[in-house]
Protein backbone atom coordinates (compact mmCIF):
# COMPACT_ATOMS: atom_id res chain seq x y z
CA UNK A 1 0.00 0.00 0.00
CA UNK A 2 1.14 3.21 -0.84
CA UNK A 3 0.11 6.62 0.92
CA UNK A 4 1.07 9.67 -1.17
CA UNK A 5 -0.68 12.79 -1.82
CA UNK A 6 -2.78 13.10 -5.59
CA UNK A 7 -1.68 14.64 -8.69
CA UNK A 8 -3.80 16.03 -11.31
CA UNK A 9 -3.73 12.62 -13.40
CA UNK A 10 -5.65 10.68 -10.57
CA UNK A 11 -8.87 12.72 -11.72
CA UNK A 12 -10.88 10.19 -13.42
CA UNK A 13 -10.06 7.67 -10.46
CA UNK A 14 -10.76 9.73 -7.58
CA UNK A 15 -13.70 10.44 -9.18
CA UNK A 16 -14.72 6.77 -9.25
CA UNK A 17 -13.51 6.08 -5.62
CA UNK A 18 -15.97 8.98 -4.73
CA UNK A 19 -18.57 7.67 -6.38
CA UNK A 20 -17.80 4.08 -4.62
CA UNK A 21 -17.83 5.19 -1.12
CA UNK A 22 -20.85 7.38 -1.13
CA UNK A 23 -22.55 3.81 -1.26
CA UNK A 24 -21.36 2.92 2.36
CA UNK A 25 -24.08 4.90 3.52
CA UNK A 26 -21.81 6.94 5.88
CA UNK A 27 -20.80 9.67 3.81
CA UNK A 28 -23.14 13.10 3.06
CA UNK A 29 -23.98 11.95 0.03
CA UNK A 30 -26.45 8.68 -0.54
CA UNK A 31 -25.32 6.36 -3.17
CA UNK A 32 -26.09 7.15 -6.98
CA UNK A 33 -26.47 11.42 -5.54
CA UNK A 34 -23.20 12.79 -6.17
CA UNK A 35 -23.00 14.32 -9.53
CA UNK A 36 -19.66 14.92 -10.36
CA UNK A 37 -17.52 14.57 -14.04
CA UNK A 38 -13.85 13.97 -13.92
CA UNK A 39 -13.75 17.25 -15.27
CA UNK A 40 -15.34 18.78 -12.14
CA UNK A 41 -13.17 16.50 -9.98
CA UNK A 42 -9.32 17.68 -11.71
CA UNK A 43 -10.48 21.02 -11.20
CA UNK A 44 -11.22 20.97 -7.18
CA UNK A 45 -7.94 18.97 -7.25
CA UNK A 46 -6.07 21.56 -9.02
CA UNK A 47 -7.17 24.29 -6.78
CA UNK A 48 -6.74 22.34 -3.73
CA UNK A 49 -3.30 21.76 -4.86
CA UNK A 50 -2.76 25.81 -5.47
CA UNK A 51 -3.90 25.78 -1.65
CA UNK A 52 -1.02 25.41 0.85
CA UNK A 53 -3.03 24.90 3.34
CA UNK A 54 -4.93 21.90 1.59
CA UNK A 55 -4.38 18.81 0.38
CA UNK A 56 -6.00 15.32 -0.49
CA UNK A 57 -3.86 12.26 0.84
CA UNK A 58 -4.60 9.15 -1.05
CA UNK A 59 -3.58 5.27 -0.62
CA UNK A 60 -2.88 3.31 -3.96
CA UNK A 61 -2.28 -0.08 -3.94
CA UNK A 62 -1.73 -1.95 -7.27
CA UNK A 63 -2.37 1.20 -9.03
CA UNK A 64 -5.67 1.71 -7.93
CA UNK A 65 -7.28 4.19 -5.54
CA UNK A 66 -8.28 2.73 -2.24
CA UNK A 67 -9.08 5.73 0.20
CA UNK A 68 -8.23 9.58 0.60
CA UNK A 69 -8.14 11.91 3.61
CA UNK A 70 -9.32 15.21 1.85
CA UNK A 71 -7.94 18.52 4.12
CA UNK A 72 -9.35 21.63 2.91
CA UNK A 73 -7.80 24.11 5.09
CA UNK A 74 -9.49 27.53 6.13
CA UNK A 75 -9.20 31.06 3.38
CA UNK A 76 -8.64 33.32 5.32
CA UNK A 77 -6.20 34.96 8.09
CA UNK A 78 -8.32 33.75 11.10
CA UNK A 79 -8.97 30.72 9.92
CA UNK A 80 -6.25 29.62 8.20
CA UNK A 81 -4.36 27.83 10.85
CA UNK A 82 -7.32 25.20 10.72
CA UNK A 83 -8.82 22.28 8.27
CA UNK A 84 -11.51 20.30 7.76
CA UNK A 85 -11.27 16.58 7.21
CA UNK A 86 -13.34 14.01 4.99
CA UNK A 87 -12.52 10.12 4.72
CA UNK A 88 -13.03 7.67 3.04
CA UNK A 89 -11.56 3.97 2.51
CA UNK A 90 -13.48 1.44 -0.03
CA UNK A 91 -15.43 -1.47 1.53
CA UNK A 92 -12.72 -4.12 0.67
CA UNK A 93 -9.60 -2.12 2.65
CA UNK A 94 -11.58 -1.15 5.65
CA UNK A 95 -10.29 -2.42 9.02
CA UNK A 96 -6.95 -2.59 7.49
CA UNK A 97 -5.23 0.53 8.93
CA UNK A 98 -6.06 2.55 5.73
CA UNK A 99 -7.28 5.07 6.89
CA UNK A 100 -5.03 5.39 10.36
CA UNK A 101 -1.57 5.69 7.67
CA UNK A 102 -3.79 8.41 5.80
CA UNK A 103 -4.64 10.26 9.14
CA UNK A 104 -1.10 10.44 10.12
CA UNK A 105 0.35 11.23 6.91
CA UNK A 106 -2.38 14.44 6.97
CA UNK A 107 -1.30 15.12 10.78
CA UNK A 108 2.69 15.49 9.58
CA UNK A 109 1.82 17.24 6.51
CA UNK A 110 -0.20 19.89 8.39
CA UNK A 111 2.77 20.32 10.60
CA UNK A 112 4.78 21.31 8.27
CA UNK A 113 2.60 23.22 6.33
CA UNK A 114 1.80 25.69 9.70
CA UNK A 115 -1.72 23.61 10.19
CA UNK A 116 -2.64 23.19 13.63
CA UNK A 117 -6.31 22.45 14.07
CA UNK A 118 -7.87 19.80 12.15
CA UNK A 119 -11.85 19.24 12.35
CA UNK A 120 -14.63 17.07 10.68
CA UNK A 121 -17.84 15.98 11.03
CA UNK A 122 -19.36 11.76 11.15
CA UNK A 123 -22.75 10.13 11.43
CA UNK A 124 -22.77 9.76 14.85
CA UNK A 125 -23.63 5.45 14.99
CA UNK A 126 -20.43 5.09 12.86
CA UNK A 127 -18.57 3.42 15.49
CA UNK A 128 -15.55 2.00 13.85
CA UNK A 129 -14.52 5.58 12.75
CA UNK A 130 -14.94 7.05 16.01
CA UNK A 131 -12.87 4.31 17.50
CA UNK A 132 -9.97 5.05 15.22
CA UNK A 133 -11.01 9.07 15.61
CA UNK A 134 -10.08 8.44 19.45
CA UNK A 135 -7.37 6.22 18.82
CA UNK A 136 -5.89 9.06 16.90
CA UNK A 137 -6.75 11.64 19.85
CA UNK A 138 -9.62 13.60 18.44
CA UNK A 139 -11.99 14.75 20.57
CA UNK A 140 -15.89 15.30 20.52
CA UNK A 141 -16.46 18.56 20.07
CA UNK A 142 -20.28 18.74 19.90
CA UNK A 143 -23.12 16.90 18.78
CA UNK A 144 -25.96 18.00 15.87
CA UNK A 145 -29.06 16.65 16.60
CA UNK A 146 -31.43 14.99 13.29
CA UNK A 147 -28.76 17.09 11.25
CA UNK A 148 -28.99 14.54 8.56
CA UNK A 149 -31.77 12.17 7.11
CA UNK A 150 -30.78 8.57 6.37
CA UNK A 151 -33.18 6.33 4.71
CA UNK A 152 -35.66 8.69 6.04
CA UNK A 153 -34.08 8.63 9.58
CA UNK A 154 -32.84 11.36 11.46
CA UNK A 155 -29.63 11.19 11.83
CA UNK A 156 -27.30 12.71 14.50
CA UNK A 157 -23.52 13.68 13.56
CA UNK A 158 -20.65 14.57 16.11
CA UNK A 159 -18.06 17.15 15.55
CA UNK A 160 -14.60 16.07 16.46
CA UNK A 161 -11.66 18.00 16.47
CA UNK A 162 -8.05 17.23 17.08
CA UNK A 163 -5.06 20.09 17.76
CA UNK A 164 -1.68 19.32 16.72
CA UNK A 165 1.38 20.51 18.19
Amino acid sequence: MNIRHIRLEDAEQFTHLLVSIDSSNMMLFDPGERKTSIEQEEQRIEKILLQSNSTIIVSEEEDRLVGYVMVLGGTTTRNQHSARIVTGVVEEHRGKGVAEKMLKEAFRWAKEVGVTRLGLTMIKHNEKAYKLYKKLGFEVEGERVHSLMVNGKPINELYLYKLLS
